[in-house]
């Protein structure tokens, strides 16, 4: 095979050439690039860091704001159930006024009506007296044909609703 017989030939100058090769990749890539892919990295690196940092602070305002806001809420709501109570007491005294006037209009007619009452109810017995005397008078007269006086006859009709 002619192709292996020329390797001692040219393997210097192959391995040379393969060196130069590298040396450029090494330089290029190595010196070059490399250098500027780590600064981008590390450049993300920090913004990362910064980023999360960042929500990290983010999310303990976050929590002191929500923190505040329960607070307020709680504030809030106490300060609602005081005013709720306020004004149920305010009602309820307003109520109870109300009430008492109401109370008080009622039992002024109810002693007024009892009033009226207790006045038919002695015009009544008065009435019912002197009937019972004019009657006692006419069934003594028509009975037994005796003749009694008006004074007499309302005399014994009293003592008999006082007794009876």
């Amino acid at each position: 095979m002619p192709q292996l017989t020329q390797l001692p030939e040219i393997f210097w100058s192959q391995f040379f050439w393969l060196a130069v090769v590298f040396g450029i990749i090494f330089f290029a890539i190595g010196l070059g690039m490399v250098p500027k892919i780590q600064s981008t990295v590390e450049r993300r690196d920090e913004k990362v860091s910064e980023d999360l940092a960042a929500a990290d602070r983010a999310r303990v305002e976050a929590d002191a704001n929500e923190e505040a806001f329960r607070l307020r809420m709680d504030e809030s709501r106490t300060e609602a159930m005081k005013t709720t109570a306020a004004a149920k007491a305010e009602g309820a005294k307003s109520i109870e006024k109300a009430l008492a006037k109401a109370d008080a209009s009622v039992q002024a007619k109810l002693a007024k009506a009892e009033e009226k009452i207790r006045a038919s109810r002695a015009e009544a017995l008065a009435n019912i007296e002197g009937i019972a005397t004019e009657l006692s008078q006419e069934i003594a007269g028509k009975v037994a044909g005796l003749k009694i006086s008006r004074d007499d006859a309302a005399k014994a009709v009293k003592a008999e609703l006082i007794n009876g």
